[in-house]
Order: C-alpha cells, then structure tokens, then sequence
C-alpha cells in the first residue's frame, strides 16, 4: 500500500494507491467514522465491472449502499444529470452523514463531487477514480462541477473528499487510447515539475503501458505532485 497525503488543515486527506484495494473500501471507510446509507455514483460500464464488488465490501461494513447509475458521457456531466442524483439521494432519504461514492473517471468525480458539496449544504465525499487520468488528475485538489451550455464547468466548487482510494488494478480493462491520455497527463507531471521523474518515465514508457509495478509509482508521484 501506498499513500500520498493532502494536507489542507482540517479538510486534509490520504490517496491511498494499492492494487485490489477496491474489496477493502468498505472497512477503510467505516475506519474513517462513516456509517449508515452510501450512494455509490457510477456510470453502466464501471457499474458494470466493479460495481457489485464494491457495493458488498460497503454491506459487510455495515453500510447500506444505494447505487445512483449515470449515463457515460460528457455531455451528462450537467446540471440536468446532478438534479436526478438530488432526486435519488432524496427518494431515498439520505442525511448530512451520508458518503456519497464516486466510481468512475473524471465526469463521475467531478458530478457527484458537485452533488456532495451542494446536497445538504455538504456531505462525506469519497473518491475512487477508474480512469489514469481521473486517478493522477481530476481526483486530486477538490475541483467540482458540471458543466453550462455556455461553457464546461462554469458551475461547481472547491470541494475536497474524506479519502481517495485508487486500484492500479483497474486500468486493466481500459482501452489502449485512455490509458495513453492518462500518460500523457503523468508526462506533464515530469515536464512542469520534476526532471528525475521525466527521467523515469523515459526509461520506463513500455512497462508503464505495460501496466507493470512502474505504473503505481508513476501514479503516486503524480499524486504527491498534484498535491
């Protein structure tokens, strides 16, 4: 297991990176003080993979997870799409002590992140990014929102989880054009920052798409940069 930390006094937060850790989200979260019902924020295809794994590490901790499914797509990170999730979370009468779980890449993140910070004037956040992009980029720093016909996320807030779980395991069952976003993402990590990390990344570019043990420093630096 690997850990970055986020310090931001009171809203500070652990990205904790660690291959299988989806099973374990369920205890990980209770450890942090949450309880009761959980809204798992997810999209068909994510749902679909890791959905039901999550939900039963959520239940044999004791939670009462509510799975809210989203459409894939840009275009549904909207106001339209947030009032729906309000509508759920609602329905199933969900208090200023409820998690909301966003799984998913950066348009899951950054909707039900927008949902937590506004539903209630703000609820427990927890952030489980399946995408190398949303896992080095859109995960880290607390950026919410949707976006307006008018312009993309003209409407959010500055928002931050109580945690970050990613699994390098996930990455697996991306396709070879998002995990090379993702890289390229990383990449500029080295470029802006940090030139033995540049360096690294040059020596390392096939087992990084590879996905070998290269891929969960590459995502912890870019973490601990970022942060």
């Amino acid at each position: 297991m690997r850990t970055v930390r986020v310090e931001l006094a009171e809203r500070s937060y652990d990205i904790t990176i660690e291959r299988g850790v989806l099973k374990d989200i369920g205890p990980m979260m209770k450890a942090l003080g949450l309880k009761g019902m959980a809204a798992v924020v997810t999209n068909p295809k994510v749902g679909g993979l890791y959905g039901a794994l999550v939900v039963r590490s959520l239940e044999e901790a004791g939670f009462r997870p509510v799975v809210i499914t989203v459409p894939d797509g840009e275009e549904y990170k909207s106001l339209n799409e947030a009032g729906k999730v309000f509508d759920a979370l609602i329905a199933g009468r969900f208090e200023r002590s409820s998690p909301i779980v966003a799984l998913g890449g950066g348009v899951i993140g950054d909707l039900a992140g927008f949902v937590a910070a506004t539903y209630l004037r703000g609820v427990p956040f927890v952030q489980v990014p399946t995408t190398l992009l949303s896992q080095v980029d859109s995960s880290v720093g607390g950026k919410t929102g949707v976006n307006h016909p008018k312009g993309k996320n003209l409407i959010g807030a500055f928002y931050q989880p109580r945690a970050v779980f990613i699994d390098p395991d996930v990455l697996k069952t991306l396709d070879a054009r998002e995990l090379r976003a993702g890289l390229a993402e990383v990449i500029k990590y080295g470029v802006i920052w940090d030139a033995s990390f540049f360096s690294f990344l040059e020596d390392n570019a096939d087992k990084l798409l590879k996905q070998g043990e290269e891929i969960i420093t590459a995502i912890e630096r870019s973490c601990a940069i970022k942060a």
